[in-house]
Order: structure tokens, then C-alpha cells, then sequence
């Protein structure tokens, strides 16, 4: 068994950055994202094309480029998960994904209340609002307790005010992983990496830093049995708050067996399924 050093943990103010998809029909899957999720286009290229909230970058989509579609076995993204600051937000959200598209579930886990739907080529898509924090229910040693009911849609619907697009505040809250084993993944993000585990369910674990509910999910669902590849998740990114912060998880990871790649602003490692996390410091 791999031995780490002591776990120091990520920094208080550890969040998700931006998430990337490898796209076939790279207008197709924009405009979902510009006129049903409800993000502006901050730039477009012709085998790129960039997504977000005013000046803040969300989404990248590329053009897939190595012709392979995922297949069903393939670990990989389960959903991307963009949170908006207020009832009010998640109402518009509802709206336009009723008049313009499909919505595939909506739910309240305890510490938040929200919806899911599946872009053009199939990725996962969480449009949710955490509950204040106080509110959330916490089990004895102080992690965070999430469950799954079912949300009534008629008051979020009617909380709605009819605005077209992501207000300010909305971020990348979290992304969730279909993964071949979550014993690898904790290996990778908990104890190599520094989240700590909030809650473990039947063949799920969910993950922070800073006490947050989830920054990272991972789930064994689906049965994969191959790692990610082709189509879908590209990578995403893990923004830290200090550079001490960036410098601790580079010695960290540096003990391990995982081969860190160091980029223009911070670092890169690949997880036991393939996917690539970037993680840098707040800009």
C-alpha cells in the first residue's frame, strides 16, 4: 500500500474553476449551454469555444478531436454541476429547461435543491442552489449529511422572474465522476490529494475542502469497467486560495506514484480513470 505523509488537508476556500468538455457538434452543444442552461459565450473559436457568467469562466468545450465516441463502459463525467446563487435563479433555470428542453430529474438533498438534465451528447448537467449553511444537517464527527427526496417544482417554478441568463454569483459547484472503483478514487483525492470525505453511500462518496458539502462526487453506478477516453469529460479544474496552498499539495503528490505535469499556472495529475484535474491558485 502506498504511504502518504500526514494529510494536511486542502485550504479553506478550495473550489471547483472551470470544467471541459470534448464535443462532436461544438455549436449544437453550445447553444444548449447559452439558451437552456444560461451561460454567455466569452469566447469562440473554430475548435474551441468558452462559456461563463459575465467575465468569469465556467465552461470550455473542444472539438473532439480524437473521433471516439465514450463508450458505455468507460468511466467519466456522471455531471457538472453549476450552482446559482438563489431560488429565484433556479426558478428562471426551470422555465427555460421546460420550454426548451428536457428535464431529467429534480431533488433535495438536505443541503441544496436541485435539477438534472443531459446536454445534446449525453454529459450529466446539475443546475442546483445550496440551502444557508447553517441549515445543513450534520452527523456527530461534523461531516455534512446529504440525502435525496424528491423537490416539488411548482413554488421553484414560481419563484421565477423570467431572466434569461446565469446572474452573477453562479460558479462550478461541484462535479461528480463515474468512476471503476472508489477506493481508488479516495486513494487519489483524499489521500493523495487532500479533500476530506463528507459522506459515503452505497456505491458513492462525496468529497470537500473547507467543510463544503461536495466539491467532487464519484459513483460506481454505472458498473464502468474501462477508463475515460474520447468524448466527454476533458478535464476540470481545482482552484486553491494561496500559493502555500499549491505548494503543499505539489510536495504531497510528489511522495506518490502519480505523475505530476507541471502547467503555466499550477499543476496537473491524471486520476486512476484517466481524468485530467488541474489544479492552480486564485488568480
Amino acid at each position: 500500500m502506498t504511504r502518504y505523509p500526514p494529510p494536511d488537508g486542502l485550504p479553506q476556500g478550495t473550489r471547483i474553476g472551470r470544467t471541459a468538455l470534448r464535443v462532436d457538434d461544438l455549436e449544437e452543444v453550445r447553444g444548449f449551454y447559452q439558451d437552456v442552461v444560461g451561460l454567455d459565450v466569452l469566447h469562440h473559436a473554430d475548435d474551441s469555444c468558452t462559456l461563463g457568467v459575465e467575465e468569469t469562466p465556467l465552461l470550455v468545450l473542444e472539438r473532439n478531436e480524437t473521433g471516439r465516441k465514450r463508450q458505455r463502459s468507460s468511466a467519466g463525467l456522471f455531471h457538472n454541476a453549476f450552482r446559482v446563487p438563489s431560488r429565484e435563479a433556479l426558478g428562471d433555470a426551470l422555465v427555460r429547461i421546460r420550454e426548451r428542453w428536457r428535464l431529467s430529474g429534480a431533488s433535495d438533498h438536505w443541503v441544496s435543491e436541485a435539477l438534472y438534465l443531459r446536454d445534446p451528447e449525453e454529459n450529466g448537467v446539475e443546475l442546483y442552489r445550496d440551502f444557508p449553511r447553517s441549515e445543513w444537517p450534520l452527523d456527530d464527527d461534523g461531516t455534512v449529511r446529504i440525502g435525496t427526496e424528491p423537490l416539488g417544482l411548482e413554488h421553484l417554478e414560481a419563484a421565477a422572474s423570467d431572466r434569461e441568463r446565469l446572474p452573477p454569483g453562479t460558479d462550478v459547484g461541484h462535479v461528480h465522476l463515474e468512476v471503476r472503483s472508489l477506493d481508488a478514487f479516495s486513494e487519489c483525492y483524499v489521500e493523495a490529494s487532500g479533500f476530506e470525505v463528507q459522506e459515503t453511500v452505497a456505491g458513492a462518496q462525496f468529497v470537500s475542502a473547507g467543510g463544503y458539502h461536495h466539491h467532487l462526487g464519484a459513483n460506481t453506478w454505472g458498473r464502468r469497467t474501462e477508463p475515460a477516453g474520447g468524448r466527454g469529460l476533458a478535464w476540470f479544474e481545482v482552484v486553491l486560495p494561496e500559493t502555500a496552498g499549491l505548494e503543499g499539495l505539489r510536495e504531497r503528490l510528489a511522495a506518490t506514484s502519480y505523475t505530476v505535469v507541471e502547467t503555466a499556472d499550477g499543476l496537473s495529475v491524471t486520476d486512476p480513470d484517466g481524468m485530467e484535474v488541474r489544479f492552480r491558485v486564485e488568480a
